[in-house]
């Protein structure tokens, strides 16, 4: 990596509300001050961020420890926080390799905080762009190998892109070419809650990325042809807690699944 990519910072930017949601430190005042504004009149949003990130530590710890995958590909990886996909393998299998992709300078600049491994496995960065499978996957294909099986991982990442057919084939494009095995996992916000509807909304009249929301049909629509494991795509507190949940987990607008590919 050379030079410094060039950050916007007088838009708010999904990335960094996000990290500001999560109690991360990679934010500005507008970022701030947008999540603030639409915490006040939607507080289920911070909740739903929060579940994001417990979903995908209890999607890679199953994968890695109980499916034996060694191998993940995680586009769409956002700011370093609690919990990265490669800590998470890497705590079940230590020789795991991770791959993450992004297209977003302020990622790109932080990118070196995601680059650490276990000395038994391997960490790699990919600037690419989603919307260019062919490019993004030849560059996938020179860390990962696509003779074994890899998880693909998309978690909050869909929601940014048009609720319409141009997305389900992009998404193929990408379950297309992993290898028989192999797992696909996502989540995205749904218009299941009020309170989510009017946080899209409000992050609609401000940032510069808009969000989709989708209905729970439209996502299960994105495991065509895979196999879902159980419970299928609920609500990602429902997916498979683990037994330090206290108590029954609370439904938020945050759907997601896993499935294999046969």
């Amino acid at each position: 990596m050379t030079g410094t990519p060039s950050i916007d910072t007088s838009t708010a930017h999904s990335a960094r509300v996000l990290n500001y949601w999560l109690g991360g430190g990679d934010h500005h005042p507008v970022d701030r001050e947008l999540g603030e504004r639409i915490a006040r009149t939607s507080p289920e949003i911070v909740a739903l961020a929060r579940a994001d990130r417990e979903f995908l530590v209890r999607v890679v710890t199953h994968l890695a420890g109980e499916e034996g995958v060694r191998q993940f590909l995680d586009i769409g990886a956002g700011l370093p926080s609690a919990d990265n996909t490669h800590e998470v393998a890497q705590a079940a299998a230590p020789e795991s390799r991770v791959v993450y992709v992004d297209n977003d300078p302020m990622v790109l600049a932080h990118a070196r905080t995601l680059l650490t491994s276990t000395p038994e496995g391997s960490t790699y960065y990919i600037d690419a762009d989603l919307t260019q499978p062919d490019l993004l996957l030849d560059q996938a294909r020179e860390l990962l190998d696509f003779d074994r099986p890899i998880a693909l991982t998309v978690m909050g990442t869909l929601g940014h892109f048009p609720a319409d057919g141009s997305t389900y084939a992009l998404v193929r494009a990408y379950v297309d070419a992993l290898p028989p095995g192999s797992f696909f996992a996502m989540c995205d916000s749904t218009d299941t809650s009020p309170q989510i509807v009017e946080a899209a909304r409000r992050w609609n009249e401000a940032a510069a990325v808009p969000i989709h929301l989708r209905t729970v049909e439209e996502l299960e629509r994105f495991f065509d042809g895979l196999e879902l494991l159980e419970p299928g795509v609920v609500s990602v507190p429902f997916w498979r807690p683990g037994p330090a949940s206290a108590g029954r987990p609370e439904e938020v607008a945050q759907y997601g699944g896993v499935a294999r590919k046969p």
